[in-house]
């Protein structure tokens, strides 16, 4: 009788866990992305990591949803899980899309901006890997993860600023002569952009987290 109770029990560290496996590919399919950038041969080579990872963070999401239907008791409410989760996983998709982009149009080089922008995209992995770190001990690090969402938030309003010079310097240097250059650029621009999007949506759903849960 006991052992069925516990059963039904939840398991909350489940759910860390696998925020925790979700971030880390978020984090590599970032670090791939940039890595495409570099150009050349590591476009085709680092194309195949970031559609690896985007599979792997596919994968657990799914086990986090299944999970949220299953779990009789779960760390915090369930569409705030399901947000997160969702938010995480639109994030690789993005990067996904960009990747995709980049292989569509053939792109083998890449103006300096679009490099900073990745950047900027692999150190908001970095941070929402640390932030959802710190969700099973949520009460003793509000503080930490709420200042951690406006460092992600930041990022995007950076990225922004980035995308915008990056626009002008690529007009001027494809001028009218070359407006199919500027097109492809001005789609790989939006893409990585959007990408920071995403991570402003995690940041998003990590402090609704904190404000409902901490």
């Amino acid at each position: 009788m006991l052992g069925w109770f516990q059963a039904l029990m939840p398991k909350e560290q489940r759910f860390f866990e696998l925020f925790a496996r979700h971030s880390e590919a978020v984090l590599a399919g970032a670090e791939a992305l940039r890595a495409m950038l570099e150009g050349g041969e590591a476009v085709a080579r680092n194309f195949s990591l970031v559609m690896d990872r985007e599979h792997d963070a596919d994968a657990i999401t799914r086990e986090v949803l299944i999970a949220v239907r299953r779990t009789f008791i779960t760390p915090f409410d369930r569409s705030a899980i399901r947000g997160l989760i969702t938010s995480m996983d639109n994030g690789i998709d993005q990067m996904q899309k960009t990747a995709k982009t980049i292989m569509l149009f053939d792109v083998r080089s890449f103006e300096p901006q679009m490099r900073d922008i990745a950047d900027e995209i692999v150190a908001a992995a970095k941070l929402v890997r640390e932030a959802v770190l710190l969700l099973g001990t949520l009460r003793d690090e509000a503080a930490r993860l709420s200042a951690l969402t406006e460092q992600i938030s930041q990022i995007e309003g950076r990225a922004d600023e980035l995308r915008d010079g990056g626009l002008k310097a690529l007009f001027q240097k494809t001028g009218a002569g070359n407006a199919m250059a500027f097109i492809v650029g001005n789609e790989i621009y939006d893409h990585l952009e959007k990408v920071t999007d995403r991570f402003d949506d995690v940041a998003n759903e990590l402090h609704g987290i904190v404000i409902d849960h901490a």
